[in-house]
């Protein structure tokens, strides 16, 4: 078994379409959460905007977030739109460390306008971290129950999602639910990063990122506020 797995799920303010200024605040949150993993919401580096350009898993302006990674020994998976080695824009998931990023998952669920502008990703994707195993999701995927059994059977001991969900009980109690099933089902940890105030096109929003463990027992949540960050230990 792999040892204890310290992680933390940030709800960062978001700066409408400024990369630098978000790089920055996720650097921050790192710093302050003191966590092996660090889990950031849905287009977290740009906020909610279909149409923001696209970020390469080089530019410069993560620079901040690279150095706060590596500073801490941590990794941190941040949401942006990104344009694949096959020249389409997906819903990406970055995997940042010390070394610099990569785009470790894309997308699979789209909706709505997110259509218009982005292809799915075409595959579940495990990531492995110390000897865990962590699915990863993107907004939609983890309101799919597909999409978690399609995770869960690469073989994982946590299910990563980075979303957002709107303002109001009724989206609040959804978001539990959801993480809470995909928990109990698939007798793994759910890890939820999610969206606290304004991003892009969504001015309100949920809050309430936090994690569940394999019996769907509610580990840690932050509230509604933005800039919070959560820890738990998963073992």
């Amino acid at each position: 078994m792999p040892e204890p797995l310290t992680v933390a799920v940030a709800q960062p303010r978001c700066a409408d379409l400024d990369v630098a200024a978000n790089a920055a605040s996720h650097a921050g949150a790192v710093l302050r959460a003191s966590a092996r993993l660090v889990v950031f919401p849905e287009l977290s580096l740009t906020g909610y905007d279909l149409a923001a350009p696209t970020v390469a898993t080089d530019d410069p302006r993560l620079a901040p977030l690279i150095d706060a990674c590596r500073d801490t020994g941590a990794m941190a998976l941040a949401g942006a739109p990104v344009r694949g080695a096959d020249g389409r824009e997906y819903i990406a998931t970055l995997s940042v460390t010390g070394e610099g990023a990569a785009m470790v998952y894309a997308k699979m669920h789209l909706h709505g306008d997110e259509t218009l502008h982005f292809t799915p990703g075409d595959k579940p994707a495990v990531l492995e971290i110390d000897g865990w195993r962590m699915g990863l999701a993107v907004c939609r995927d983890a309101a799919v129950p597909q999409h978690a059994a399609e995770t869960a059977a690469l073989g994982i001991d946590a299910y990563v999602a980075s979303t957002l969900y709107g303002a109001g009980l009724e989206q609040s109690a959804r978001r539990d639910g959801h993480m809470k099933e995909r928990a109990m089902t698939h007798a793994a940890w759910v890890v939820l990063s999610t969206v606290a105030g304004p991003s892009g096109e969504y001015r309100e929003t949920s809050g309430g990122s936090g994690v569940w463990s394999p019996d769907g027992a509610l580990a840690a949540q932050a509230g509604r506020e933005p800039g919070a960050v959560v820890t738990a230990i998963l073992e």
